[in-house]
């Protein structure tokens, strides 16, 4: 048999048993039915997609050569898969200014980028545009690629005064009516999130193998940073009567086979509106409000910035602040300030009459 082989392209047997061949870097599929391995047609349909691929490659100095640096780097490689899929939605969104001079980038520009995504795709996708920006300018910048990074102390466009939080904690009410609500085999899935501020993905895909003697260790997918719990005993009673499977993972959908993100939340979204509807639960309620809930509760308890990033598996504290706003610190500062008060009094050199 006459072994054929092509500058950049892949030719190889599947696991079907079928022949395969593919562009390497542009990852594009002959179609080997319309042109077998070896024939003209096949020669040709090669140096048509190679021809495309390298009129397509990025020139030296702009915008989308900069990128393809930056994600053959190992400072990108060396990011959590879910954080490297989120940048490289950004990176797709900016392929129509991929031949951008390095050069031409000032604040303004950027700005106007931030307020261009904004308008199509909301304040958050805008703001996350310019801060996916500074980091590939500030790699540049580091590099040499770039004299500075023009996208630096640019601010994020403000959410509007009296717009609806994303993700809102949700009220304690809440949380009871949506556990009452749903059904034995959503249960688990909620109740992890809602009792250890797990997101809905790590929540889900948590294998039942890290659930050990009362206790849950993993890693956020986004992060990689590692997430301890001892499982509380609400959350206990909800697992320990679940219905039973045999998914590798802690939770399933109703047929025993592992959830997968889409179809939790479109089982989630009739009950969300049900309740909605009943007076049960507030407005824009979000799975992933759960995991402000916990940052909250916890705050508003007196635990510090830096525990509640632990226990939230973040790297920074600002994040936490950020899960956290919107505690309330009423209750804690009355200890605090009393305790404060008592303090002074202690301190103080002057004896102080009560009033008459």
């Amino acid at each position: 048999m006459t072994i054929v082989r092509v500058k950049g392209f892949q030719i190889f047997i599947d696991r079907h048993g079928r022949q395969r061949c593919y562009h390497r870097k542009s990852r594009q599929a002959i179609d080997l039915g319309k042109a077998p391995i070896g024939s003209a047609e096949f020669f040709a349909e090669c140096a048509r997609i190679a021809a495309l691929s390298e009129a397509a490659a990025p020139k030296p100095g702009t915008l989308g050569k900069l990128i393809e640096l930056y994600r053959g780097h190992a400072v990108f490689l060396d990011l959590a898969a879910q954080t490297r899929a989120d940048y490289q939605k950004i990176f797709d969104y900016l392929k129509p200014i991929a031949d951008t001079p390095l050069a031409t980038f000032n604040r303004p520009l950027v700005v106007r980028i931030r307020d261009r995504a904004a308008e199509k795709k909301g304040r958050r996708f805008g703001n996350y545009v310019k801060a996916v920006l500074s980091i590939i300018f500030g790699w540049g910048s580091e590099r040499g690629h770039i004299a500075a990074n023009p996208a630096a102390g640019i601010k994020d466009i403000r959410r509007q005064k009296g717009a609806p939080e994303r993700n809102r904690p949700w009220s304690d009410a809440e949380r009871e009516s949506v556990i009452e609500a749903a059904p034995a085999h959503m249960r688990p899935g909620l109740a992890l999130m809602m009792y250890t501020g797990l997101g809905p993905k790590d929540a889900l895909t948590l294998p039942r193998s890290f659930y050990r003697e009362g206790e849950i260790a993993t890693r956020r997918a986004k992060t990689g940073e590692p997430v301890f719990w001892p499982v509380p005993a609400p959350l206990a009673a909800i697992l320990d009567t679940a219905p039973l499977h045999t998914a590798p993972t802690l939770c399933a959908n109703s047929t025993g086979k592992p959830w997968t993100l889409s179809g939790f939340r479109a089982s989630w979204r009739p009950i969300r509106m049900r309740l909605e509807a009943a007076g049960g639960v507030g407005p824009a309620l979000t799975l992933y409000g759960l995991r402000h809930t916990v940052a909250v509760i916890l705050r508003e308890i007196g635990w510090d910035e830096r525990t509640i990033a632990d226990a939230l598996g973040q790297k920074t504290i600002e994040m936490a602040r950020h899960y956290a706003k919107g505690a309330d610190l009423r209750p804690k500062m009355r200890g605090v300030v009393a305790s404060f008060e008592a303090e002074l009094n202690k301190r103080s050199t002057k004896v102080v009459k009560p009033a008459c």
